[in-house]
């Protein structure tokens, strides 16, 4: 098992010790979210400042950016780590790729996620191969790209993509053409073994892929104080009210407090939202434990069913670092 770290938002200045920090404690890779900044910025500086960590994007929206862009982008990033980026994709849900980001919602989202993986490989490909760009689908028409727009070959070019999801058919979808997949911190190990992972399989065996080329990548909720408890309350709740993310609810027979959920989100009373996080669900969803005492209780959980893990709390340098590094050497151990 990988244990990653997620990097909290912050300001470029930042970044370089960040980076320094997670890899002295032993993390496996870091991911940058795109929340507060753009995902990919900070990226440059992990690849500057580190030798070891893998470092990725979990994750940058997909529907928000060209195939093109997304792919001069990871291309740079692959060239300058020696081949440690991952491309970490997701669709968002409709209201904010419309409203948040301008940009039209396809009638098809995993439809449209497939022929951007795909068309991101046709140019990572024409650059390496110096083979034509021919790429044609529904949503994404590429036939042009000529020597001035074309960067030289590189070392890696086999740049992993992961994409995120929390339902079957984008778990299918990783199965047949990605190269690992983000579990959204919104599940629980059941919903992971009894849905997710068989869907993954499904897929690659659609595609007659073996099922060892994916990774399964997860950030998990945990409450290691009376704060954090509180905070991840909220935080369920507000992914809870998501009707996308019922599946998971109704996985366990919350169905009907799924709805509560998005009934005050509609009305804005977001306030009152985490009272309805009973303690069953918060046992379930994520792990109560000390940070001391973590590595059991998340082997237990997650051994065999997640490849790299990291916990939805981001690693900040200066707050239990003797406790990261440990609980780093007992999950990679």
């Amino acid at each position: 098992m990988h244990f990653d770290a997620a990097l909290p938002p912050t300001s470029l200045s930042q970044v370089p010790a960040l980076a320094r920090a997670a890899e002295a404690a032993g993390f496996s890779a870091v991911w940058t979210a795109e929340t507060q900044h753009n995902p990919f910025l900070p990226l440059p500086l992990v690849a500057e400042h580190t030798s070891r960590l893998r470092f990725g994007t979990a994750i940058a929206v997909g529907f928000a950016r060209s195939p093109v862009t997304l792919a001069h982008v990871a291309w740079d990033l692959a060239e300058q780590s020696g081949g440690r980026f991952i491309l970490g994709l997701g669709t968002q849900v409709k209201a904010h790729v419309e409203r948040r980001f301008g940009m039209p919602w396809p009638e098809s989202p995993a439809g449209k996620l497939r022929e951007l993986v795909l068309a991101v490989r046709a140019v990572w490909n024409c650059w390496q191969t110096g083979e034509r760009l021919n790429f044609r689908g529904e949503y994404f028409k590429l036939t042009l790209m000529t020597p001035f727009f074309s960067p030289a070959p590189i070392e890696q070019p086999r740049i992993p993509i992961f994409i995120a999801g929390v339902n079957t058919g984008l778990a299918r979808l990783c199965g047949e053409v990605c190269d690992g997949f983000h579990v959204h911190p919104l599940h629980t190990p059941a919903y992971v073994r009894e849905v997710v992972r068989p869907a993954i399989a499904a897929g690659a065996a659609k595609a007659g892929r073996a099922l060892s080329e994916i990774e399964v990548a997860g950030s998990v909720f945990v409450v290691t104080s009376e704060k954090e408890r509180e905070f991840v309350r909220q935080q369920i709740s507000f992914y809870a009210s998501t009707p996308s993310y019922r599946p998971v609810l109704e996985h366990h027979g919350w169905g009907a407090v799924g709805e509560q959920f998005s009934a005050l989100a509609a009305r804005g009373q977001w306030g009152a939202m985490p009272a309805l996080v009973t303690d069953e669900m918060l046992n379930t969803v994520a792990i109560v434990a000390p940070l001391t005492q973590l590595a059991a209780p998340l082997k237990e959980r997650y051994a065999g069913l997640i490849d790299r893990l990291t916990l939805y709390s981001p690693f900040v340098p200066g707050q239990n670092d003797a406790e990261w590094k440990a609980l780093a050497g007992q999950l990679q151990a």
